[in-house]
């Protein structure tokens, strides 16, 4: 694997730390903007909306430039996004702020994926988009915590500041390990981008990623009531816990990006499948301790084995446009976000019990089963099964070579 997706996976590191942090930092700028909890939660809102609108937009409108100039480019507005949150005076300013830090995020992995997988063999593309992945998955793990820390013994605007500089970290390591490209990115224009997004299979594709990752986010989004109500843990071990969440979400990454390069269809479905599978089990492995720190890990694993075979087969079915439409398959996992948030959030309001929020996602889980499946038997139908690699559905249009070898 070549040393520059080491350059892509810091950048996720970055990108990664400044979404989930805000979480564990709400109380804290709350205080120091003299608002309400509720009214600082608009925060996490204003991100996920840069990140639906920045996807396909900066995506399609960088598409005749050189990936490596996007990617240096995404990331400076990254790092002045998050500049600009540590010197906010207010909280208007810095919801502006949050909105500019999510514009870059969706388009930097959109363009991301498509420079990891051409600068690796056929067989390695879904592991070298796995290992790009790493950074975000490892920034629950590390980059989170620590971020959650040093706002709470420093104050939130070091956070940013902190945030800001893994961003010129990663511009950095862009500029000096992303190779120049010998063979310039495809000149479709706006229009030609845009309308890679009419194929039923591409649109079939990214409503498996809303509802595959919105199985994971309904049970997510309410997994510290179910530690601490149900399983009995302190307030003060729930961050420990979601570690673990970030531990299991990091194998599960790179197994699905192994596994993938073999028999994408197959890791697909078993990344779905086995979701169900742990969220149905959820109310049982929540009666104890032990079981639910087991819980938070394997419902990492499960839902990140799908994350690498979905973007891949996406990318596959807009060929003429993977970075539009991989920018989009993250617009998607955020709409998944809010969707298994609110969703979840309808079954604990009608009091069906603090884990009930896991039997949503489960359903969730078994819908985008249904969805990939419908992807498939489209495809089947539209041309005939690809011979060598197991593709979950294998594109009607010949997948082109884009750049050569470096």
């Amino acid at each position: 694997m070549p040393l520059a997706l080491l350059a892509l996976a810091v950048g996720a590191f970055g990108i990664g730390t400044t979404e989930f942090v805000m979480m564990g930092l709400l109380p804290d700028v709350a205080d120091d903007l003299h608002t309400s909890i509720p009214t600082a939660g608009h925060l996490v809102s204003a991100y996920a909306l840069g990140v639906v609108i920045g996807a396909p937009l900066l995506a399609a409108v960088t598409a005749r430039m050189s990936r490596r100039t996007v990617l240096i480019a995404l990331m400076a507005l990254f790092v002045a996004g998050n500049a600009a949150s540590a010197f906010a005076p207010d909280h208007s300013w810095l919801l502006v702020a949050r909105f500019v830090s999510g514009l870059p995020h969706g388009a930097f992995f959109g363009v991301g994926a498509v420079v990891a997988t051409n600068m690796v063999a056929p067989e390695r593309k879904a592991r070298s988009v796995s290992l790009m992945f790493l950074g975000l998955t490892v920034a629950n793990v590390v980059g989170v915590p620590v971020a959650t820390l040093m706002g709470q013994h420093l104050g939130w605007r070091a956070t940013f500041l902190g945030v800001s500089a893994i961003g010129l970290a990663a511009i950095a390591s862009l500029a000096l390990l992303i190779p120049h490209e010998r063979v310039p990115a495809p000149s479709a224009g706006l229009r030609g981008e845009l309308a890679a997004l009419k194929s039923l299979p591409v649109w079939l594709a990214l409503g498996t990623t809303v509802a595959g990752f919105g199985a994971l986010f309904a049970a997510y989004s309410y997994v510290t009531p179910m530690l601490t109500d149900s399983a009995g843990y302190a307030d003060a071990s729930v961050t420990l816990l979601l570690a673990l969440f970030g531990v299991g979400a990091t194998i599960g990454n790179l197994l699905g990006g192994r596994l993938a390069d073999h028999a994408m269809r197959k890791t697909l479905f078993g990344g779905l499948l086995s979701l169900a599978a742990v969220l149905a089990l959820f109310p049982l492995l929540m009666s104890t301790a032990w079981s639910a720190a087991l819980a938070v890990t394997l419902l990492g694993m499960a839902a990140f084995v799908a994350g690498s075979p979905l973007n891949l087969m996406v990318m596959e079915k807009a060929s003429s446009a993977p970075s539009l439409a991989s920018s989009a398959n993250q617009a998607a996992f955020n709409l998944a976000n809010a969707g298994g948030a609110w969703i979840g959030g309808l079954a604990l309001a009608a009091g069906f019990g603090v884990t009930s929020p896991a039997l949503a996602g489960a359903a969730l889980a078994v819908l985008g089963l249904g969805v990939a499946g419908a992807a498939y038997a489209v495809d089947r139908r539209r041309s005939a099964p690809l011979g060598g690699r197991d593709r979950v559905v294998a594109s009607h249009v010949p997948q082109q070579v884009e750049a050569v070898r470096h």
